[in-house]
């Protein structure tokens, strides 16, 4: 099976909605769509990744059917590092890429699943059927989430309240100094292949200092991996959706030719006043 979307690595180098994984994407500059060997071969080649139960993260191929827990998806993760991954697919692609630009975020978000799905209350052949508070605010970051890295309490306060247009418009150049936003869903990458007006992540906010935005973005993306695995380890934590607050991409300076003007942001459609936009 093919992409249904044009493999084009160099149109996803020029894009911020893509920024994180702008140095994995330069592997793959001018080579076909990578395969499941091409992942593992990239993997060999950098610093060790492993899940947090010490394994050695790898890709191998997805398996069909009804499986027993420690081959579903999130399980076999933690517990052997093998991450299924559909070749040919964007979906486990940006799944891959997220890998490699967060490893620790990643390895946090896969043990918050399966300590929830061991829990004692729980019962492992359930699967996914009672996923819990725990399971969709790991899922929703693992699948639309965004980093919010800000290093002023104000403009989170205005993300926080929804205030677009105050946040976007009228702190614009606050917004580009001291505010950067990195796409980290690996479901919201795909869908950023083609933009919309309504696409929206779910914004985690981390407070950084003002001399983070001068450093090379390797350097803030392995801080921010830090954090965010930070945060995903604390039991206090990870228990409510809530935790994320909705960040509609095309508003965010720089990230949409459409909204360098003002009157872009008095959709109320797409810049809601409140919970309930949709991704």
């Amino acid at each position: 099976m093919k992409p249904t979307n044009e493999w084009n690595p160099l149109a996803l180098l020029q894009s911020p909605l893509f920024t994180p994984l702008h140095p994995a994407l330069e592997h793959f500059a001018g080579a076909p769509f990578p395969s499941l060997l091409d992942w593992n071969r990239l993997l060999a080649a950098r610093p060790a990744i492993q899940v947090q139960s010490g394994r050695a993260l790898r890709f191998v191929a997805q398996e069909q059917g009804r499986l027993g827990f420690e081959s579903q998806y999130e399980p076999r993760c933690y517990l052997n590092g093998e991450v299924q991954t559909r070749e040919n697919n964007w979906h486990d692609l940006f799944n891959a890429l997220v890998w490699m630009a967060f490893p620790r975020a990643k390895a946090a978000i896969n043990a918050r699943h399966y300590r929830a799905l061991t829990a004692p209350d729980q019962h492992p052949d359930a699967g996914t059927s009672q996923r819990g508070g725990v399971r969709d605010m790991a899922t929703l970051l693992d699948e639309s989430g965004v980093i919010v890295a800000c290093a002023a309490t104000e403009l989170a306060d205005l993300l926080r309240a929804f205030r677009w247009k105050e946040l976007f418009w009228q702190r614009r150049e606050q917004v580009r100094s001291g505010m950067e936003f990195y796409v980290f869903g690996h479901g919201l990458h795909e869908k950023a292949l083609q933009p919309y007006v309504g696409m929206t992540g779910q914004g985690l906010v981390l407070l950084v200092e003002p001399e983070f935005f001068t450093w090379p973005l390797p350097e803030r993306l392995a801080l921010l991996d830090r954090r965010v695995a930070e945060y995903l380890d604390n039991p206090e934590h990870c228990h409510s959706t809530r935790e994320l607050h909705p960040v509609p991409l095309l508003g965010v300076p720089g990230w949409s030719a459409d909204n360098e003007h003002a009157a872009y942001y008095d959709n109320a459609r797409y810049f809601r006043t409140g919970r309930g936009v949709l991704a």
